[in-house]
């Protein structure tokens, strides 16, 4: 008999890429920037780069189809980075950052959630003062 969950939690989702012309319009742009980008220091043109990115504004006006290749590829290539690279900076994240803090939390004796146990307590309710909360204070919530 299979387990039924709330939530499905296979992630099985089609990601669509960019159009051909959007991506051949795109890295036109990029490599535009590349190409002017010396005349910040005085330096020439690149006129290579310039020569690529007339090429990917040509292609993404008059034969985006062309693109086709090249686009899915860069998009396999960007899911694949992102598969890598995710892991791997949430790791660092949690063991630079968070590991840690709590370290020095516990450290220092902060126990915010209240989970150290006291034997002399009868409870661990706690008692909140509803002074000046009656049901006025409820309206117009939204």
């Amino acid at each position: 008999m299979p387990l039924n969950f709330h939530e499905d939690l296979s992630r099985h989702f089609q990601v669509h890429g960019s159009s051909n012309r959007a991506f051949g319009v795109w890295f036109g742009l990029f490599f535009s920037v590349i190409a002017i980008l010396p005349l910040r220091s005085g330096s020439p043109v690149r006129q290579w780069a310039l020569a690529v990115a007339a090429g990917f504004f040509g292609l993404a006006v008059l034969r985006p189809a062309s693109l086709d290749r090249l686009n899915r590829f860069w998009s396999a290539l960007g899911l694949l980075l992102g598969r890598v690279t995710n892991p791997v900076i949430m790791g660092l994240l949690f063991f630079l950052v968070i590991t840690p803090t709590a370290c020095l939390a516990r450290w220092l004796g902060k126990d915010p959630l209240r989970l150290r146990r006291d034997p002399t307590a009868s409870s661990y309710w706690i008692r909140r003062d509803l002074s000046g909360q009656g049901p006025e204070t409820m309206s117009r919530q939204f």
